[in-house]
């Protein structure tokens, strides 16, 4: 007899990715919104249009469709009286990732986005069961490839690889169609004719094709990032999405201020892309960096924290201190003012010293190991270069892929910069082979066909070993990442790393400098980017969650400084 079939993720928890809301519950949710009809055949919400929030039924039946630029159309669920439509887009008042259409005429309590984050918050326990939903579904739609944009191109492609990691580590569902196997991006290309350089194409939900977008143009295109944010002054600008900032932002936001985060890449920073953390406390059989980061990320926006993703900061004019908000210039041109800024812009990996290293970005160098890195390594050797936690954790992910990987340090081992408890995974591992006293010399291969081969010497003996591997991986300790803010003059070591507390000058002559503030006032730094931190996910969570308290008592002085300049003015 067969095995019987698993059941799959919907089938096992539908009861709570679909939950029916009850006669009492659809009372406590009807304060929240207003009520509304459509006729059959109507539109409660379009794909790529901006979305009214949730839809919750009160009579008559729907249907969720999803919807491509290509023009084809899915069913997703049918839902009728007591039914919610609505997914993690309408909490961070996004686009419609689906269609909702009446299926016969339909009255509907409309709960728009603000409501809806009120509501979670007030109602704790419906908040959590919409809350689950709204999760879930996501996760299924990021499995069901029908919503979403399509990426048109080889697998192997540099600019397909980019961008679906983007894409992936942002949590948005996408679509990914080979030429060679699928009739649609066959007919696609004919009639394109792209050059080799504009691949990957992009299909965006409303049918606008892209050449080889950057993270920022589709982000555009996907109504991730918008071309402008509501004019206004926040509370706190924070700079980076890392553990440090998702702390920030949750704490901040979930205390009644108003909070910006603004995001180069994908929230959750460089622990965002550990395959697992098993040291974080409160999770015994470990967490991927992802799902960690996610759970923050979908919090922070719960208590109503703003995210711009992907943008990158180009400069930080500090003002006139507590007379005049700070402003983040941005690199495209934008600005956003913030009575205080939090730096929680982490630190980058080191790069190695090659004349040609910047040949083989996204063609064989990485600096994170993600499952689209590790299909590409299946059976194939590797290398890892450094010998901290994420290059032990990046070790062991990989091992369950690779046919070998060789983790090279230039130290005398493992024992000083990695945990314990990776050492002994490492050590336990068949497959994996750690050379000390060890760096890479040379990397072969050109831009066009890729990394080909590498070589690294022993140095004590300074005998070279080749060997025709394709993959390697860099995790070469941090540098910080502060350029942008030096007209500030905000103080920072030789290094670059920022100076806080004990270590700088009081910015305010009436009081010692607060732990996490600057020598610049209404400054902070926590986590990585910070002198002297450890640089720990809880370590980094800690001082997001305390910063926030300074915060407050800074925002205190400024509404005092304020209502003493307008005395002076009367």
């Amino acid at each position: 007899m067969a095995d019987p079939v698993p059941p799959t993720m919907e089938e096992a928890r539908r009861h709570q990715m679909y939950p029916v809301l009850t006669a009492a519950e659809l009372k406590r949710i009807a304060r929240f919104g207003s009520k509304q009809h459509f006729k059959a055949g109507e539109f409660l919400a379009r794909t790529g249009e901006s979305s009214p929030g949730m839809s919750v039924i009160v009579s008559g039946r729907i249907a969720i469709l999803g919807h491509d630029g290509l023009g084809h159309v899915s069913p997703i669920a049918d839902m009728g009286p007591g039914d919610f439509a609505a997914e993690l887009a309408e909490l961070a008042g996004q686009p419609a990732m689906v269609d909702v259409r009446a299926e016969e005429d339909v009255e509907a309590l409309i709960v728009p986005h603000d409501q809806l984050r009120a509501l979670m918050v007030a109602d704790a326990d419906l908040g959590e069961r919409i809350m689950r939903a709204l999760i879930l579904r996501r996760v299924r739609l990021i499995e069901a490839n029908v919503v979403g944009p399509i990426l048109v191109g080889e697998l192997t492609q540099p600019g397909m690889i980019r961008l679906q990691g983007f894409l992936t580590r942002n949590g948005q569902p996408h679509t990914i169609l080979d030429p060679e196997t699928d009739p649609d991006a066959a007919k696609m290309i004919e009639r394109l004719s792209p050059d080799a350089d504009d691949y990957p194409l992009v299909v965006c939900p409303d049918g606008t094709i892209l050449r080889n977008p950057s993270e920022q143009e589709l982000a555009l295109c996907i109504g991730l990032l918008r071309e402008s944010a509501e004019p206004r002054v926040y509370d706190i600008a924070i700079v980076g999405s890392g553990p440090a900032g998702l702390s920030t932002a949750v704490y901040a936001a979930s205390e009644g201020l108003s909070v910006l985060v603004v995001e180069t890449r994908a929230f959750g920073g460089q622990a965002g892309a550990s395959a697992r953390i098993e040291n974080y406390l409160g999770f015994p059989t470990g967490i991927s960096g992802q799902a960690l980061t996610a759970r923050a990320f979908v919090q922070a926006q719960k208590f109503g924290a703003q995210f711009v993703i992907p943008l990158e900061v180009a400069r930080l004019d500090c003002g006139g201190g507590l007379s005049r908000p700070m402003s983040l210039e941005m690199t495209d041109g934008w600005r956003v003012q913030a009575k205080t800024v939090v730096i929680a812009s982490g630190a980058r990996y080191r790069k190695l010293s090659l004349p040609n290293l910047g040949d083989f970005l996204n063609r064989g160098l990485w600096y994170w190991a993600s499952p689209i890195e590790a299909k590409l390594c299946a059976n194939a050797e590797v290398v890892i270069v450094g010998g901290g936690n994420s290059a032990g954790q990046a070790a062991v992910f990989l091992s369950g892929h690779a046919a070998k990987v060789w983790i090279l340090v230039r130290g005398s081992g493992l024992a000083e910069t990695m945990s314990r408890y990776l050492i002994d995974r490492i050590a336990s591992a068949p497959n994996i082979e750690v050379l000390a006293e060890t760096e890479i010399v040379e990397l072969v291969g050109t831009q066009q066909s890729g990394l080909r081969g590498v070589t690294w010497r022993h140095r004590p003996s300074g005998t070279d070993t080749h060997r025709p591997i394709r993959h390697v991986f860099q995790f070469l300790g941090a540098e910080p990442a502060t350029e942008w803010m030096q007209e500030c003059g905000i103080d920072v070591d030789r290094t670059g790393f920022i100076r806080t507390g004990a270590d700088v000058e009081a910015p305010c002559p009436k009081r010692p400098p607060l732990a996490y503030e600057t020598n610049v006032q209404g400054v902070f730094a926590v986590g990585d980017v910070r002198y002297g931190s450890v640089k720990r996910v809880g370590a980094a969570i800690g001082e997001g969650a305390n910063v926030v308290a300074q915060i407050h008592g800074v925002l205190e002085a400024m509404g005092e400084a304020a209502e003493k300049a307008a005395v002076r003015t009367v």
